[in-house]
């Protein structure tokens, strides 16, 4: 079976249906070993963010 690196990302949550159908060429060329990696550096920076929290330390300081 041919390796689908697109698959491979999207599986992962890589939003790749949202970029460029140039953008998706380029990926869809990557090789196993390059998607493991792009999937690991989005699940360390997964693990180090939480859009939730984020989102609510915005301070508004009025004058």
């Amino acid at each position: 079976m041919t390796f689908d690196a697109l698959a491979a990302l999207r599986q992962a949550g890589n939003p790749v249906d949202l970029l460029t159908a140039e953008q998706q060429d380029v990926l869809a060329q990557l090789t196993e070993e390059e998607v493991a990696v792009l999937n690991s550096v989005r699940l360390r920076l997964d693990a180090v963010s939480d859009a939730d929290v984020e989102g609510h330390s915005t301070a508004i300081k009025l004058a």
